[in-house]
């Protein structure tokens, strides 16, 4: 008679403790070869098997025996064989369906079959609530370790990419994978730039290096949930919960919030395996039409689709359109080197005000932080000598956390700011001087990042490119506009050892005419909407 065996091992500590899979299977192959059994086939379930890999395998057992007309089944104890009420009763099912079915649990010395007496089912209905209560105590205990490690700041599972584990059992952290770390990071700052549909930058970051822990492309459901993990800029979501986490963040929270909009935005960029220079960055000046590029006789022409009345007719060629962006580029350079040097020193000397602003910020944000952990610890006290509730202390703890989190960001952002700020002038300063010469040699992406950067929005009328800069280069450019006028040329000629034009003196203004170049608005490097 043709029989299965059913192995199963639910824990490491069970597989290292003499009840391993092999030993397991060997212990079944005796019995049923002292029996007289042919064994047709055995069913395995390992400790890394997930509850749904189980389950399958267990229905894929029922199957097989039904479908094959198997009449025996042997298996361990009934821990092994089941572990709920739903699998005992699918096993009760298919005994009741024929006398000659039997299932064998060779250590619990059980044999069931449609005619046992009611002891041997009594039997069997006990062993399945005690293999439901280990299982439940077993789960309980693990909920209760994932807890302590999440109080901890610590995943109770493995991180996701970008992250590796070390440290013995009991005492494991996360630390930064130095191989993937920068190409996730990459993976993030090219989504943020919008030009990527999931599927795309699936494509681009496989050919940057980027593999799954077995080596394999990324799908695009995989590349979601990483984008949207935020263990990234240093929290843990766990059971749709957010908590503090103790692991080095591999980005800033801005860069997260920014990947979350476009993911949510009703313009996610699609895939199109033609990924056009100009896409999705001009409209048409009469009608408002985002402009479409397509490939004729290899040849790309942008056009406006006529989506609403619209008399525009001509189909502009795309190095045209370089063309014409490439001059503007060369409008933002400063013709003479004596004026450069004044306005670096205008930079230098906007950048005091900017210091003041955030030391005075840092100190009244210092001040709520303080406040905010007195708030904390008191209520703490309250929660320990019971004039609160636990609802009520659960309550007011997540708000004032959350409270704490906002503001130690500021802080943050407000101590790395000054220097940023400064550094974001002369940036901005030395991109204006330089930006025909980088559009040149740049990639096309890095074409496409520049403008964006640049422009506020690009305009096609019957071929001619029209604009607008986005605000520090608007100001830049007024800027450069009278240093470039022929009225600050001719002082720049003088022989005067300082150079400083009167009309933008400290005698007429306190301030430099520069600093509205260094707005606190726009230091972000972000066009502005």
């Amino acid at each position: 008679m043709k029989a299965v065996l059913f192995a199963r091992v639910s824990s490491r500590e069970q597989e290292e403790t003499g009840y391993s899979l092999p030993s397991q299977e060997k212990l079944l192959k005796g019995y049923a070869e002292r029996k007289g059994f042919k064994i047709a086939k055995i069913f395995s379930i390992s400790e890394s098997a997930s509850g749904k890999s189980q389950r399958e395998i267990f229905n894929e057992m029922m199957e097989y025996v039904k479908k094959n007309n198997i009449k025996i089944i042997i298996c361990e104890k009934v821990d092994r064989l089941t572990r709920n009420f739903k699998d005992a009763v699918m096993i009760d099912e298919w005994l009741e369906k024929d006398e000659e079915r039997q299932v064998h649990l060779v250590k619990d010395a059980l044999l069931l079959h449609k005619n046992s007496r009611s002891q041997e089912k009594l039997n069997w209905g006990i062993r399945i609530l005690f293999a439901k209560n280990y299982i439940d105590n077993l789960s309980e205990e693990v909920k209760k370790g994932q807890k302590e490690k999440i109080a901890q700041g610590w995943l109770p599972t493995k991180p996701p990419l970008g992250y590796k584990t070390i440290g013995e059992k009991g005492h494991k952290i996360h630390i930064v994978d130095k191989e993937k770390a920068l190409l996730v990071k990459k993976m993030f700052e090219l989504y943020a730039t919008g030009n990527y549909s999931l599927k795309k930058l699936a494509q681009v970051m496989y050919e940057e290096g980027l593999r799954t822990r077995g080596g394999n492309k990324l799908v695009k459901s995989r590349l979601h949930e990483l984008l949207t993990d935020p263990f990234y800029y240093g929290k843990i979501r766990w059971n749709n919960e957010i908590y503090d986490g103790k692991q080095e963040p591999l980005i800033d929270k801005e860069l997260f919030d920014k990947v979350q909009e476009i993911l949510k935005g009703k313009t996610t960029p699609k895939y199109n395996k033609h990924f056009y220079l100009f896409k999705g960055l001009i409209r048409c000046a009469e009608c408002g039409g985002r402009i479409t590029w397509e490939k004729q006789k290899g040849i790309i022409y942008g056009h406006c689709n006529h989506y609403r009345n619209c008399s525009q007719k001509i189909w502009v060629k795309e190095p045209e359109v370089e063309k014409q962006v490439s001059e503007v580029f060369d409008d933002l350079q400063i013709k003479n080197t004596r004026i450069v040097e004044w306005i670096r020193k205008a930079l230098k000397e906007s950048h005091q005000d900017e210091i003041e602003y955030h030391t005075t910020a840092l100190k009244e944000l210092n001040q709520r932080y303080e406040q905010i952990q007195k708030r904390l610890d008191n209520l703490y006290d309250d929660k320990v000598d019971e004039r609160i509730s636990k609802e009520f202390y659960e309550s007011k703890f997540k708000q004032y956390s959350e409270e704490k989190e906002t503001i130690l960001r500021a802080i943050q952002k407000h101590s790395q700011a000054s220097n940023k700020y400064f550094e974001l002038g002369i940036n901005i300063y030395e991109l204006s001087q330089k930006a025909k010469e980088i559009y040149q040699k740049a990639t096309q992406e890095e074409k496409r990042q520049l403008m964006s950067l640049v422009f506020n929005n690009l305009l096609l009328d019957e071929g001619k490119l029209s604009f607008n800069y986005t605000k520090p280069f608007e100001i830049l450019s007024e800027a450069i506009k009278i240093t470039n006028g022929s009225k600050v040329l001719n002082l720049a000629k003088s022989p005067a050892k300082i150079f400083e034009p009167q009309f933008l003196s400290k005698k007429r203004a306190k301030k430099p005419e520069f600093a509205p170049l260094l707005r606190r608005q726009d230091s972000n490097l972000q066009p502005t909407g």
